[in-house]
């Protein structure tokens, strides 16, 4: 559909269609407003998460395991860049945006924040919770790398095109974390020593990370869809998520 429709008809018209826009020219207020939480919400969370993998890089039991934690931090700020680039076509500070916030901050180990937001950022609130040393780390890239790779493949197909495109660029790479993050959680499965130590950050990390894809009944979904910016609602995707988990976590002899 050619986006010079949206000048003979309404803009949730032109979108619930399946159009798509190109510019910041041509986003209503209410649609900019819903794109730019979009947005902040996979750049917070990319930074916050970058920050806090960081901390255990040189945790990581040998070089190849460095490297590619290493890799995945350096993917993720590349992430957040490419998408605070667009954002700042809408108008967003880029030069302050991510250098004067403390990407690092956490919340207690045993706080529970459910899906809500915390703080001044719009991290994921899963990106709140502290790592504890290289196992944890690599549960939960594990567990939220699996969440990522589904959330992305619903926004690849986002009506914001240059985000579209930046999203289906970005989907290969998150999905090579998840590959990589498998591979060293099977590395530790590996030593029996080790199972009671992933069984509890299983446990933990489990419920944190289905809370990142929001309430069943959430009203934001109903706007968000009719601008085309998500299609599928938050329980179909956090469904898709429990049985991809689970059939992990069976192959890695580390189920239920």
């Amino acid at each position: 559909m050619s986006e010079a429709a949206t000048e003979t008809m309404p803009i949730e018209e032109y979108l619930a269609q399946g159009g798509k826009l190109t510019s910041p020219e041509n986003a209503s207020p209410r649609y900019r407003g819903e794109l730019m939480r979009l947005m902040a919400t996979f750049v917070d969370s990319e930074l916050a998460g970058a920050a806090g993998f960081a901390d255990t890089i040189n945790e990581g039991p040998g070089i190849k395991e460095r490297i590619a934690a290493s890799r995945i931090v350096l993917e993720k700020l590349d992430h957040a860049e490419r998408v605070l680039a667009i954002m700042g076509e809408f108008g967003a500070d880029v030069s302050r945006y991510a250098d004067h916030h403390p990407w690092t901050d956490r919340v207690a180990r045993d706080a529970d924040l459910g899906a809500s937001r915390h703080g001044a950022d719009m991290r994921l609130s899963v990106f709140h919770y502290p790592l504890q040393g290289w196992a944890d780390a690599v549960t939960m890239n594990v567990l939220m790398g699996q969440a990522t790779v589904i959330q992305l493949g619903e926004l690849e197909g986002v009506s914001y095109q240059p985000l579209a495109e930046a999203f289906r660029a970005i989907l290969p790479r998150e999905r090579r974390h998840l590959e990589l993050g498998i591979e060293g959680l099977r590395k530790l499965a590996a030593d029996p020593a080790r199972r009671p130590d992933l069984l509890a950050s299983i446990a933990y990390w489990r419920p944190r990370v289905a809370a990142s894809f929001g309430s069943p009944n959430s009203a934001r979904f109903d706007t968000q869809k009719r601008f085309g910016l998500r299609g599928t609602p938050n329980a179909v995707l956090a469904e898709a998520w429990e049985a991809a988990t689970g059939r992990l976590l069976g192959e890695l002899g580390l189920g239920a």
